[in-house]
């Protein structure tokens, strides 16, 4: 099904979705847009809404599985632009996620169990946001791969990821909210705008009347912006994403400074669960 704009889409009660949990993929350029389609498809997603601009080619294969928006990305605010709406116009309650093209979302123990196997613990444990870290993956070899995009030589940063307090408006620590630092956005801040250094997002979250996305991957709801509730550990799931090192490479104030993304600790990457839980870069709370 595909739809002419965002306004079209909402405002046609048949296609708007009934139940979730919702992807929303929110396409920038044409790298790996049908992977990143497949994979949340597979992952276990009930829908997959893809906003893309209409010049992309869409493979055959996804047409019928996926709803596809045309929607321009290069616009001022178009990730809340795109997200607000269908928050708006989905169902309250229903579990939503968003990402962009070449992101790829994992969880604990993704490999035999569904992302709504995954939802349904984290509503028992009365918690209707879940914090997700983007992990950046960057190819082993800008020659060969331009773009640094590469699946099969994927790598990722082992160490250097840190965390901060999150301040309020006086300055003062927010309670259970921390800003989170590493990957390629550390290692090269001086191309990267402080305000888009964080590797933090609040990428699925149960949809209410009033809910807002915020620029800075925030919610407008304080307590959906925690990374765990009052009493223990929560789940947080991983999304591990080129989009960092393909704008690296691709912008030109930055391209020339970059001959390599490899450092000593760099990894290779095992496109497996277990190697995001041993480096630390998801939790599983208390799900087992």
């Amino acid at each position: 099904m595909r739809f002419d704009s965002l306004n079209q889409f909402v405002t046609t009660p048949e296609a708007v979705p009934a139940k979730g949990p919702i992807a929303v993929v929110l396409v920038e350029d044409n790298i790996e847009v049908a992977t990143t389609l497949r994979h949340h498809l597979q992952a276990g997603f009930a829908h997959v809404i893809a906003c893309m601009p209409p010049q992309f080619d869409m493979p055959r294969d996804l047409i019928e599985d996926v709803v596809r928006i045309d929607y321009d990305m290069s616009a001022e605010g178009a990730l809340e632009n795109a997200i607000n709406p269908i928050i708006a116009a989905v169902p309250a309650g229903t579990w939503l996620y968003y990402c962009y093209n070449a992101e790829f979302l994992f969880h604990p123990f993704c490999e035999t169990r569904s992302v709504g196997e995954m939802l349904a613990f984290h509503t028992e444990e009365r918690r209707d946001g879940m914090l997700t870290y983007v992990v950046d993956l960057y190819a082993d070899d800008l020659w060969e791969h331009p773009d640094a995009v590469s699946l099969d030589r994927a790598h990722l940063d082992r160490s250097g990821y840190y965390a901060l307090a999150r301040p309020d408006a006086k300055g003062h620590p927010k309670e259970r909210q921390l800003d989170f630092f590493g990957g390629l956005r550390w290692r090269y801040e001086e191309h990267v705008p402080e305000a888009r250094r964080k590797i933090d997002r609040i990428s699925l979250f149960k949809t209410k009347p009033g809910l807002k996305l915020r620029p800075d991957h925030t919610l407008n709801d304080e307590e959906y912006n925690t990374y765990a509730c009052k009493w223990h550990h929560n789940l947080t799931a991983a999304i591990c994403s080129f989009r960092t090192a393909k704008a690296l490479k691709q912008n030109p104030g930055s391209t020339y400074d970059i001959h390599t993304f490899k450092w000593h600790n760099s990894a290779p990457f095992e496109w497996h669960s277990r190697q995001l839980l041993d480096l630390g870069l998801m939790e599983p709370g208390q799900w087992f």
